[in-house]
């Protein structure tokens, strides 16, 4: 049995901002802004600049009373304004949501420095936008919840519905009500990194459904996440398109980690799989194919530099030299090994006045 404790997390973070405004309002030459986090994305989602060309806007009210005319101060306030923001926190504090939150394009919602918990209620909704950046918040016991002009949340994390160029960076999730984490409808351009992921059955789904053609330019990358306790599967379930899997930390999924349907291209790069005593779910893959294997044989996956621990494998399928790898290679993959000597780092992030976060 392997010990999760000898296996360290590899953050690869890629920004050393000291996150505290007070510290930027004490030292305005500080060299480093909270905004130079926009040029530090990685993967299909790279192109991500969320607000950074807009204003500050700190967040003081965790209430959210009136979700048709929210009160200025609050992350509803900020989420859903027109222009650009980058949007962080005056303290601690727990967010509890009437409906959920349909950010709008161009927003950073950063929480480096506090506390943040968007939990006990509907959580956060990408529809339709563009330029999206979630940092270190930590997103819990989302729930559904009727909108008020109509129609209901499903209960995700974070929900990505027809929106491009997102970036979902030092979050932790858990305990949601449908996935964590879900894209769909013509998402594109989308990494998912450095995230901790526990307590949770449905993790991932990325892909609207079998039928649904808009899905097959859907781009994602899946980079320095940890996978932990708890996790059933889904981590994550794709349907068409392309997905760079890179340098994650698998820990006992109880059924499996990686999977799909409709000819998904997946691209397993460096990761460590981590497979559980039960000898039922020691396959890291799952394929869902109505006409079985003749059809999923020839769907491109590939796993390359990926450690295999306690009984794990992946299953592989199609052309090994497909030039579809090449089209969908997001980013240069670490060493599998190098992800047990590292620092780790994931989930949100403990952030202090003059020490690097």
């Amino acid at each position: 049995m392997v010990n999760i404790r000898d296996i360290k997390l590899n953050s690869f973070l890629l920004t050393n901002w000291k996150s505290n405004r007070r510290l930027l309002a004490m030292r305005p030459e500080v060299e480093l802004q909270p905004q130079s986090l926009a040029d530090c994305a990685v993967g299909f989602g790279r192109d991500s600049i969320g607000g950074r060309a807009g204003e500050f806007y700190t967040v003081t009210d965790s209430g959210d009373e009136d979700p048709l005319n929210p009160s200025p101060g609050t992350l509803r306030y900020a989420a859903t304004q027109d222009q650009p923001l980058w949007i962080i926190f005056d303290r601690d504090m727990v967010i509890t949501l009437k409906e959920d939150i349909q950010v709008t394009s161009y927003k950073t919602i950063d929480g480096r420095g506090n506390n943040v918990q968007i939990a006990y209620g509907p959580c956060l909704a990408l529809y339709q936008v563009s330029n999206v950046i979630i940092h270190n918040i930590y997103i819990h016991h989302c729930v559904p919840a009727k909108r008020s002009l109509g129609g209901y949340s499903d209960g995700d994390g974070i929900s990505i519905f027809e929106s491009r160029d997102v970036w979902i960076d030092h979050c932790t999730l858990e305990k949601c009500h449908d996935g964590l984490i879900d894209a769909v409808s013509g998402s594109t351009d989308i990494t998912i990194s450095n995230n901790y992921m526990l307590n949770h059955n449905e993790v991932m789904l990325l892909g609207h459904s079998d039928e649904f053609d808009g899905d097959r330019d859907m781009r994602v990358s899946i980079a320095f996440n940890y996978f932990g306790e708890g996790l059933v599967q889904r981590m994550p379930r794709c349907r068409h398109g392309y997905f760079h899997i890179v340098n994650n930390i698998y820990r006992e999924w109880e059924m499996y980690a990686i999977g799909g349907s409709a000819n998904p291209t997946i691209f397993s790069q460096g990761n460590v799989f981590i497979a559980s005593d039960n000898q039922f779910t020691k396959e890291v893959t799952k394929r869902e194919s109505v006409d079985g294997d003749d059809e999923w044989k020839e769907w491109n996956w590939k796993s390359e530099g990926d450690e295999m621990l306690n009984g794990a494998f992946f299953t592989p399928s199609g052309n090994e030299d497909s030039p579809s790898y090449t089209k969908m290679s997001s980013m240069v993959a670490r060493p599998a090994s190098l992800l047990k000597t590292t620092h780790p780092s994931v989930g949100v992030l403990s952030c202090q006045i003059d020490k690097p976060c």
